[in-house]
């Protein structure tokens, strides 16, 4: 009989294989295939959600974006790691704190764009074009083009732009100027309120890690975020009244989402000025169960309304 004192100890240290794949999915970042819901902005509004065969081809084009993507995420933490180990939060990721080979998480990101890649081109050769414009323009981003001040922002909004259309090019359908102005002013929004909380959060140290926040001041952020709020909330309001919307959705009142859209916006700058968050827009979404309500209600108002 083995005694309490002389007990073996249990095996706590986790096995290499384990650790590297759980390192390895945080690099994927699965969160953030939330932003891949624009893809079916198109499929939605032009009321092709009652059609199985147009959403069958979104949900494939959605899960090229999240393999496409989280290629992008994984050369972006490769050649980030330097200034992401200067960074508070960043400095955890698995490449920057050593717990995942570049060599690794390389092989993989290729293995995901050439496989996200040839499904594209299956689907629709107009959307394999976005496809391969969105990482082209991701890895011209992580190389060189985010060192750029205004010019970073508009790029990583166009990320958000390349998924409305491309989800309307895979189910072949017009995609309105209406929800390309739209989805432009909302993600350039949430790129320079991510900026801002970048530099809130580092301050003096803002320039160790990415050298084009000494470019930018919160004061300037502020007058940027000001013009692209009244912006959205003015194109939304338009888009809702106009002529296209009557024409399309006849009899449909759908300027009636208006306030969800108002508060949606309120309650985001909320967070980035009281809260100081902003840096994260999927955990903001997630982890604050006011913001996620109201999208909730707005995509649920939108729906009942297009297609009741």
């Amino acid at each position: 009989m083995v005694s309490p004192t002389t007990a073996l100890p249990m095996e706590t240290t986790a096995h290499p294989h384990t650790s590297t794949l759980k390192a390895l999915i945080e690099t994927l970042r699965p969160p953030q295939w939330v932003k891949n819901g624009f893809i079916f902005a198109a499929l939605i509004f032009s009321q092709s959600l009652t059609r199985w065969d147009r959403v069958q081809q979104v949900i494939l084009a959605a899960l090229v974006f999240c393999a496409i993507s989280s290629a992008a995420y994984i050369l972006n933490d490769i050649l980030d790691a330097p200034e992401d180990r200067h960074h508070p939060t960043k400095k955890l990721r698995p490449i920057a704190a050593g717990r995942l080979s570049a060599t690794t998480a390389g092989i993989v990101g290729l293995l995901l764009a050439v496989a996200g890649l040839a499904e594209a081109w299956r689907l629709n050769h107009g959307f394999f074009a976005v496809v391969v414009a969105y990482l082209a323009l991701n890895a011209l981003y992580s190389t060189f083009l985010k060192r750029i001040a205004l010019l970073d922002v508009f790029i990583v909004a166009a990320g958000f732009l390349f998924r409305v259309i491309g989800g309307g090019l895979v189910i072949r359908v017009a995609i309105s100027p209406w929800l390309i102005v739209c989805t432009t002013l909302l993600a350039l929004f949430i790129a320079l309120s991510k900026r801002r909380h970048e530099l809130v959060l580092l301050g003096d140290r803002a320039s160790d890690h990415r050298a084009n926040l000494a470019a930018y001041t919160p004061y300037f952020l502020d007058q940027l975020i000001g013009i692209v709020t009244a912006s959205t909330v003015v194109s939304y309001a338009l888009y809702t009244l106009s002529p296209d919307v009557q024409a399309k959705f006849p009899g449909k009142r759908l300027e009636i989402t208006i306030p969800f859209v108002l508060f949606g916006i309120f309650r985001y700058l909320h967070l980035v000025h009281h809260d100081k968050k902003g840096g994260n827009p999927t955990r903001v979404l997630f982890t604050d169960p006011v913001l996620l309500s109201v999208v909730l209600l707005w995509a649920a108002s939108v729906i009942l309304i297009i297609y009741l």
